[in-house]
């Protein structure tokens, strides 16, 4: 379905959803603007430009968020009124976007930022979080996912899709509703294309998957395993750059998770559930982080080499400091890790929870 404003709209459910559903839009002033991207020799990638970003809501008062569930005349807002779990819809504020722009033209390479940005918006109570909702509702999320990363990586200019959430002010969110986003990129990004090399030379030399050889290890060892059920594992790996930082994967190599069976899909509902519980429980208080499902690049190849799965970046290092990357982070992209990833690991294996 489409908004009033041309925007794209996708509802999702666990039951069926009535066709008298409206899409709505907040109260806003029009965008002005858009995207584009400029080549940066140096480090050999694209960087995106989207100045109108400037002008997006931050932390608004409740009845004003364009995601609060209160709507009235006065203050519509991104969320129709209906029976319906997940809402899927174009970002407002993209950095990456379809739309046609005029590219400025540079002493460096531009071109548009032909891509996709949408918002994924959890559930419609404004006051809960991934972590606590049923593990039906997070498997949702992730066939959510999975659904959003074929129909878009279907685009012929899109190469790679990522979702993502950004939980916790700490690291950012801008709005306080339980929420994710997308992005789909015409190129693979810096992170993704180094994964995949390292994953493509691995299995040319060996014929396996290196996270399928790598999980196996954890398996073996398994002292920094987290929670383990059937066909799914999470996990502060031995190499983590963060402290708490924790992967989450399904013990057979897929590429995308829409190649997950159902039994598989909600195995990893049920270990995502665990994990994000445990991070509240450990901290007493809503946990922040970054979470990022890497897949392999939507070019129409097998890619037999990649192995989907979660990464959470945790924004805490201590139970009182944030972690900010420091210089030899940023400036030369060497992490320095101070502590133990079995010590961190330990410590989330005794928080007790109960799904």
């Amino acid at each position: 379905m489409l908004k009033p404003d041309g925007r794209r709209m996708t509802l999702y459910s666990r039951r069926p959803i009535s066709d008298d559903i409206r899409p709505s839009n907040p109260i806003h002033d029009p965008i002005v603007g858009g995207a584009h991207l400029r080549w940066h020799p140096l480090r050999g990638e694209w960087v995106a430009y989207a100045s109108h970003r400037q002008n997006r809501t931050f932390l608004p008062p409740k009845e004003y968020s364009p995601l609060a569930t209160t709507r009235t005349a006065e203050f519509p807002t991104e969320m129709p009124a209906g029976d319906y779990d997940v809402a899927v819809f174009d970002n407002l504020f993209p950095s990456l976007s379809e739309a046609s722009v005029d590219v400025p033209q540079e002493n460096i390479l531009t071109k548009a930022a032909d891509g996709v940005c949408e918002v994924v918006v959890f559930t419609q109570n404004p006051e809960t979080s991934l972590g606590l909702l049923s593990a039906d509702e997070i498997q949702l999320v992730l066939e959510v996912w999975a659904d959003r990363t074929r129909e878009v990586g279907g685009r012929e200019q899109i190469q790679y899709v990522m979702p993502f959430e950004n939980r916790g002010v700490e690291v950012g969110v801008t709005l306080h509703h339980p929420h994710g986003q997308i992005y789909a990129y015409p190129f693979i990004p810096p992170v993704a294309a180094r994964m995949l090399e390292m994953q493509t030379q691995y299995f040319e030399k060996n014929k396996r998957g290196l996270l399928t050889d790598f999980l196996q290890i954890e398996l073996q060892e398994k002292k920094r395993i987290i929670h383990e059920n059937k066909t799914s594992l999470s996990f502060i790996p031995s190499c983590a750059r963060y402290p708490y930082e924790t992967w989450i994967a399904p013990k057979r190599s897929v590429a995308w998770l829409h190649e997950l069976e159902p039994q598989e899909f909600q195995d990893l509902a049920l270990n995502l559930k665990a994990v994000l519980m445990k991070f509240d429980l450990l901290w007493n208080k809503a946990f922040p982080y970054l979470m990022v499902l890497y897949q392999a690049p939507t070019d129409g190849k097998p890619h037999l080499e990649s192995h989907a799965h979660i990464e959470i970046y945790p924004a805490l290092r201590s139970k009182d400091r944030l972690k900010f990357l420091a210089g030899t982070e940023i400036g030369a992209g060497m992490f320095v890790n101070d502590t133990w990833p079995e010590e961190k690991a330990a410590e989330l294996r005794a928080v007790e929870i109960s799904q």
